[in-house]
């Protein structure tokens, strides 16, 4: 009866502490508004099915409890509750699935519109890449990378001499701009999370990734690795910077292109 009792009280107990808890997400920042309500469904989903089976075992426990002079009774199979249990449990995967591939290919499918940007991890540090006044970013390749050239840039392509550079800096960004972000690691995995845009992707060596979002509001936000990548992890951290277009015009005007480090 005391496990009974229990097992009621951690599922009664784990549904409050979901609706009272102080670790919810943070106020949303981008468009993607679609994740939250991808993860409340999968909540609702887990959640409906987490109490049920507790409750069911409860129930098992107390009703089939030991009693003087009663037999359990021996039943191995039982194909219509196996019917009715997969069936049951495959709609429950779809339901939760089926959203999260919706907004995934929304989460790819990038504006034409959208201005691309580079975000490159290193241990243990984020280092960016703006495009410049013709809008395109150069090429770079991993074998240029040096103490000179940390980003490994081409110094043979025209796009990229103007192409702003950003090392272990703040990123800035206009607000109501469709961004596609591109992702490079140069040494391990990593992952470039914001919270507050709820947009994030491995970054893997040797490979570009990439997602888009845009910016619904100005504010500075906490930029984190996802991704468990060394000794130092916990302090990989960065800052992204929204700002009104006028703003971030007039910061843009102070940063160094790449060829302004290369002269240097």
């Amino acid at each position: 009866m005391a496990v009974a009792l229990i097992m009621v009280l951690v599922a009664i107990g784990s549904v409050v502490f979901h609706w009272l808890s102080p670790w919810w997400w943070t106020p949303i920042a981008s468009n993607w508004e679609y994740i939250d309500q991808t993860l409340i469904i999968t909540f609702w989903i887990t959640g409906i099915a987490f109490v049920a089976v507790v409750g069911f075992m409860a129930w098992c426990i107390f009703r089939y409890r030991h009693r003087p002079g009663q037999q359990a009774h021996y039943e191995p199979e039982n194909k219509r509750l196996e019917v009715w249990l997969t069936v049951a449990t495959a709609l429950g995967v779809a339901a939760m699935l089926a959203p999260g591939l919706f907004v995934w290919s929304q989460f790819v499918s990038v504006p034409d519109d959208a201005t691309e940007i580079e975000v490159v991890g290193k241990q243990w540090q984020w280092s960016y890449r703006l495009p410049g006044e013709d809008g395109k970013l150069g090429t770079s390749d991993v074998r240029l990378i040096s103490d000179t050239n940390p980003l490994g840039l081409n110094p043979d392509d025209p796009n990229g001499r103007d192409d702003v550079v950003i090392e272990a800096g703040d990123l800035h960004l206009p607000v109501g701009r469709p961004v596609k972000v591109l992702l490079r690691a140069i040494d391990v995995l990593h992952d470039f999370y914001v919270p507050e845009f709820r947009a994030k992707m491995d970054m893997i060596p040797g490979s570009v990734t990439y997602f888009w979002f845009t910016p619904t509001r100005t504010g500075t936000f906490e930029s984190l690795c996802a991704e468990l990548c060394g000794v130092g992890h916990a302090v990989m951290r960065g800052r992204v910077v929204v700002q009104t277009e006028e703003e971030y015009q007039a910061w843009l005007q102070g940063q160094r292109t790449f060829a302004q480090l290369a002269a240097r």
